[in-house]
């Protein structure tokens, strides 16, 4: 078997380790995913019950945001308050709140500890 090295043989091994890398790293990035991607709003069903449970918990605010079976709970409904700062509610299939984070401000200025 002739294993010389000629630019054709040379030329051929680059384009495949490219072609092997390129699918590499795409499904490196297919694998990981994108979050958003399989973030799935609350149903109209369910919306209004959770919109009222997550404002009752804020106190204040509009509802900017939800996902249903959010890694951390069933619902999740995100708050901005007056101030900007963003609140995720989390709720149960109950609508009982589990759990609550603030995200800071809408504008992220950096003004604030962002603390509750």
């Amino acid at each position: 078997m002739n294993l010389e090295r000629t630019p054709k043989r040379l030329a051929i091994l680059a384009a495949t380790t490219l072609a092997l890398t390129v699918g590499a790293v795409g499904g490196a990035f297919a694998l990981a995913g994108d979050d958003d991607a399989h973030d799935r709003p609350i149903p109209a069903a369910d919306l209004d019950q959770a919109e009222r449970a997550a404002l009752e918990e804020t106190g204040e605010g509009r509802v900017t945001e939800t996902e249903v079976d959010d890694e951390e709970s069933r619902y999740e409904v995100e708050v901005t308050l007056d101030d900007g700062t963003q609140v995720d509610v989390q709720l149960d299939a109950d609508f009982q709140v589990v759990g609550t984070e603030s995200d800071g401000r809408d504008d992220e200025s950096g003004s604030g500890s962002g603390d509750d």
